[in-house]
């Protein structure tokens, strides 16, 4: 229990300190402070994979598998590996979201902030419920198996058009809420003639929110397909996450350039996918699984670099369908 309060007690901590002192007025990040905090993020994360070393190797953790403190580590390392590489995916969608919301960009960090934020409680919910499930019914890994390889079809094969209008929890939201036709600075509820109205920045927050969830039913069965150990799942999966703010404004701008990162994400959810299918039958090393996420990312950047898409005249734009909205003026 220590153990899981003390990792609580730091991101706390982070959070504070990221919103607090180093975030607390908004402004557009450029692209070198986005740098700089993904270094930050990438050190932390890093760093606690020391912590994890000497967690396991001492007894610190519950430790119901027996692991070492390498074994350990290297299942840490290739969960976070999987969950930051899935989330530059999610990269992309934020970036449709905040442009199709007309979103300033000194509150884009706003925005990602909170729903990271409420992205650590809804996946510690969902890691919490799927521990359960693998432990109390074995046979469940071959659906996540077969969920994953799905996912890397879908994805493949999926339109990548991004459409916020049509998103259910977004519809709700702006039917149970009035909305105020523009933005009021950073707030996301203003107070407009004895009512309190939201404002387009919660309704892009509610947007974000919901994207987060749906990847998250892909990132989190492709960590149990590396390891089942609660706390190495929730602690990798969350770093990674944490991280995802400074890494949307390093690549939101760049990462439609990568054209074959995309190829790479399925080979990626598709390994593990046939991983967790074969969880009962074939031990495969981790050492091999890191290496071909490794791998994998590698040849994607690599060949977009390589080969780049020749520029594309637009032949026309899509008309935006707006919903019904209760809209409380200015």
């Amino acid at each position: 229990m220590a153990i899981w309060i003390g990792f609580f007690l730091l991101i706390f901590i982070l959070l504070a300190l990221d919103l607090g002192v180093f975030n607390k007025h908004s402004h557009a990040v450029s692209a070198r402070e986005a740098l700089g905090w993904t270094a930050v993020w990438v050190a932390f994360s890093l760093l606690f994979s020391i912590f994890v070393y000497f967690a396991y190797e001492n007894g610190w953790s519950a430790n119901e598998g027996g692991l070492s403190g390498r074994a350990a580590v290297l299942k840490y390392l290739t969960g976070f590996l999987v969950e930051k590489s899935l989330s530059m995916d999610n990269v992309f969608v934020i970036a449709m979201i905040f442009a199709y919301f007309k979103v300033p960009k000194q509150y884009h960090h706003r925005v990602l902030f909170w729903g990271i934020l409420g992205a650590l409680i809804l996946r510690g919910v969902m890691i919490a419920l799927g521990v359960v499930l693998i432990n109390r019914f074995g046979w469940i890994t071959y659906i996540f198996g077969a969920f994953l390889l799905y996912s890397a079809y879908k994805m493949l094969v999926a339109d990548e058009g991004i459409h916020p209008q049509k998103n259910p929890v977004v519809k709700w939201a702006k039917r149970f809420f009035p909305v105020t036709k523009s933005f009021d600075q950073q707030h996301f509820f203003v107070r407009r003639r004895h009512v309190w109205a939201a404002t387009p920045l919660f309704i892009t927050l509610v947007a974000v929110e919901t994207s987060d969830v749906m990847f998250a039913f892909d990132s989190i069965p492709a960590i149990f397909a590396i390891t089942t150990d609660p706390f190495l799942v929730f602690t990798s999966n969350i770093f990674a996450i944490l991280g995802l703010r400074s890494l949307y404004f390093v690549l939101a701008a760049v990462i439609d350039k990568f054209r074959y990162l995309q190829s790479a994400l399925v080979f990626i959810l598709a390994y593990v996918g046939v991983k967790m299918l074969l969880v009962h039958h074939v031990e495969i090393p981790e050492w091999l699984s890191l290496a071909v996420i490794v791998c994998s990312l590698g040849t994607g950047v690599a060949a977009s670099l390589l080969f780049r898409a020749k520029p594309e005249v637009p032949v026309g734009s899509e008309t935006r369908e707006e919903p019904e909205t209760h809209v409380v003026e200015k």
